[in-house]
């Protein structure tokens, strides 16, 4: 996989999009998937599963490197913190006992370096900031909590109406938060204390957001609603670039993602489907099969052309060049299937 997948991402094209098949596939989870994270600079990703494990996945070779289960708090949302081998963690089990909503958790040896207490129901939005230890978290309790993470207390707290979904954009000056009604609010990462400094309403649409996330040049957002609308916007301004409807899945959100030159949006739906848009000629150049149902997670690698696509199975997409060793791969399929008889579990 290292030779297609190290592919310079500048060159993405619709034929290379098109191209995309499955790499590699893991199978061997006990339950669906509840969220990824790439590393930003290693070749690494990362799990969390109902099965109550952490996964950490060497990215280049297709291999697991080392699975951790946490029984007492469970996995639910995850995602890296600048070194490659610490993650936050929050928790699915417990929560109103041990109020210990948020872990700070060592891959290397296994152990929980900080708890996070603050939220008093679950977490569903969690991400990083990409230029220092702060981090923010959205729970069902209607607040988005700031924190650091070398410090036990939260740092900063905003109360909001509906279910909270936050992301810092990819210089970590700005963050955004989606609220009721479809309302996503801009604050400046420095001086959040101040209020919002702009508010965007997607027209029409007052479905509540479940995922965003800013294109690497911080020009664009991508909105995922929970009846499956996409929507691209202007990070400035607010307006809507181009917007896609996908199939419903009334159990499952579903999660888009942009390409690392922010040229295409990849989705799942609720059909089964992945879809793939070139955003500036707003035409859907591929369609495939996920051979895994619903995909509820989705994003592509960093600095790599491949993405990564996950239900209770997590597969591997990389473009298709017909000519992969085989040693390269986990499996050579598109057929999950077939990719699954033949898959390198690490």
């Amino acid at each position: 996989m290292a030779t297609t997948a190290t592919m310079s991402i500048t060159k993405l094209d619709d034929e290379m999009v098109r191209s995309m098949s499955i790499g590699a596939v893991f199978s061997d989870f006990g339950g669906k998937i509840n969220s990824l994270d790439f590393h930003r600079k290693d070749d690494l990703l990362v799990t969390a599963s109902e099965d109550d494990s952490v996964r950490l996945y060497d990215i280049a070779n297709a291999k697991l490197l080392k699975t951790t289960y946490h029984k007492k708090h469970g996995a639910d949302r995850i995602c890296f913190t600048h070194h490659p081998n610490s993650v936050i963690c929050s928790s699915r089990h417990n929560l109103e006992s041990t109020g210990e909503a948020l872990r700070y958790l060592s891959m290397y040896d296994n152990r929980c370096l900080r708890y996070f207490k603050g939220h008093k129901e679950r977490v569903v939005s969690l991400c990083m900031s990409p230029v220092n230890d702060s981090f923010m978290s959205g729970s069902l309790d209607h607040t988005v909590r700031i924190w650091d993470l070398r410090v036990n207390a939260c740092q900063g707290i905003l109360h909001l109406r509906g279910r909270p979904t936050v992301a810092y954009d990819q210089q970590g000056l700005v963050f955004a938060v989606a609220m009721e009604g479809g309302a996503i609010k801009l604050f400046d990462s420095r001086s959040y204390d101040k209020g919002p400094f702009d508010t965007f309403l997607v027209g029409g649409d007052t479905a509540e957001v479940c995922d965003i996330k800013f294109s690497n040049d911080g020009k664009s957002m991508l909105l995922t609603t929970t009846n499956n609308n996409i929507y691209v916007l202007d990070a400035y301004g607010g307006e809507k670039r181009c917007g896609f409807s996908l199939e419903p899945s009334p159990n499952t959100t579903i999660e888009a993602t942009f390409t690392p030159d922010g040229q295409y949006v990849i989705s799942g739906s609720g059909d089964g489907t992945l879809h793939a848009w070139n955003i500036n000629t707003r035409n859907e150049v591929a369609a495939w099969n996920s051979h895994i149902s619903v995909a509820a997670c989705l994003k592509w690698a960093p600095r790599r052309a491949m993405f990564v696509a996950a239900s209770s199975v997590l597969t591997f997409w990389i473009p298709n060049n017909n000519s992969k060793p085989a040693a390269e791969l986990a499996a050579g399929s598109t057929d999950a299937q077939a990719v699954a008889q033949s898959e390198q579990i690490g």
